[in-house]
C-alpha cells in the first residue's frame, strides 16, 4: 500500500501536465452541417430583400429627343420631345399641316412649342387613303402623340368632312371618341377646338359652315373651349387671300393667325413660361 502510494505521488505531476496539453490543444472542428454567423443567408433569408426598381419613366435625360417609347399605359407608342411642358399639340387637316398654317401661327402667338399631327384629307369622319381620321389614326398609330403632359391639345378640322359629307350623326361620334381618348391619356392638359373655315352661312358657306356650328355643339357639350371661324373667310376679308377656292396663300396665314392667337388669348389659353398649364 505505501509503495502504491508513493507511485502515485510520483505520477501526479505528469499527469497533470498531460491534462493541460490536451485543454490547450485546437477546438473540436464545427460540422459542415452548422452554419455560424458569419455565413452567408441561404435562399429562405433573401425573401427580405428590396425589389427591384421600376424602370424610370423617359426623358430627355434617358432617351434621345424623337425616340419612340411604348407606353405601357396605353400600348401606343409615343414621341420624347425636348420640352413636352410647354409644347402644345395641335390635330388638324391641311388649313394646320403647312409650316407657319394660321392654327399654327395662333397658337404659337400664344408662347408654345408645337407638335402637330394629322394630314391633309382628313377630318374627324374623313380620310386620305395614306392615313385615317383622327380617331382611327391615333388608335393605328398613323401619327403619335407626345410622350409626357403637355399642357394644351387644340383639334382643328371639319373641312373634309364636309366635302366627303360626312352626316353629323357621324361627325359627332367620332369627334367624341377623339376626346374621351385624348382626356383619358392627358387628363392634365387643356384641351380645345377650333372650327371648319367658311365664308359663312349667307356669304355661300354651305355644309363647311354647318360643320363648324356643329363643332361648336359638341365642344360646348363637353366644356371645352371652342373658335368659330365658319365665316372668317367674309368676316376677316380673307377671300382674297385663297390660293385655291379653301387653302389660304401665306398672306392669308398671317391674317388669320392673328386672329386666332386673340381669340384663343380670350379664351384663357396663353402660355404661362413657369407652369406646364394655360392660363384660366
Amino acid at each position: 500500500m505505501r509503495q502504491s502510494s508513493a507511485a502515485f505521488r510520483l505520477l501526479a505531476p505528469l499527469i497533470a501536465v498531460g491534462v493541460l496539453a490536451v485543454g490547450c490543444g485546437p477546438s473540436p472542428i464545427t460540422p459542415a452541417s452548422t452554419p455560424t454567423r458569419s455565413v452567408a443567408p441561404g435562399p429562405a433569408q433573401t425573401a427580405a430583400a428590396p425589389p427591384l426598381r421600376t424602370a424610370q419613366a423617359p426623358s430627355a435625360l434617358d432617351l434621345p429627343v424623337g425616340s419612340l417609347y411604348k407606353n405601357p399605359a396605353n400600348n401606343r407608342n409615343e414621341v420624347v420631345l425636348a420640352d413636352v411642358r410647354h409644347t402644345a399639340v395641335l390635330i388638324g387637316d391641311s388649313q394646320a399641316m403647312p409650316k407657319d398654317s394660321w392654327p399654327q401661327q395662333g397658337i404659337a402667338a400664344l408662347g408654345y412649342k408645337l407638335h402637330v399631327v394629322g394630314m391633309g384629307g382628313t377630318g374627324f369622319v374623313a380620310a386620305n387613303g395614306k392615313t385615317g381620321n383622327y380617331i382611327d389614326a391615333l388608335q393605328r398609330g398613323d401619327w403619335t402623340l407626345p410622350y409626357g403632359d403637355p399642357p394644351l391639345i387644340v383639334v382643328q378640322g371639319g373641312g373634309n368632312d364636309a366635302s366627303q359629307k360626312a352626316t353629323d350623326a357621324q361627325i359627332t361620334s367620332n369627334a367624341e371618341r377623339l376626346l374621351a381618348a385624348l382626356k383619358k391619356r392627358y387628363p392634365g392638359a387643356s384641351l380645345a377646338m377650333i372650327g371648319t373655315l367658311a365664308r359663312g352661312a349667307e356669304n355661300g358657306g354651305g355644309r363647311r359652315t354647318e360643320v363648324d356650328a356643329l363643332l361648336g355643339r359638341i365642344a360646348a357639350k363637353h366644356g371645352i373651349p371652342f373658335v368659330s371661324t365658319g365665316n372668317w373667310l367674309t368676316r376677316y376679308n380673307a377671300v382674297g387671300d385663297l390660293q385655291d377656292g379653301v387653302h389660304l396663300k401665306p398672306s392669308g396665314h398671317v391674317k388669320l393667325g392673328a386672329v386666332l392667337a386673340r381669340e384663343l388669348a380670350a379664351l384663357g389659353l396663353t402660355a404661362r413660361p413657369d407652369s406646364a398649364a394655360p392660363t384660366k
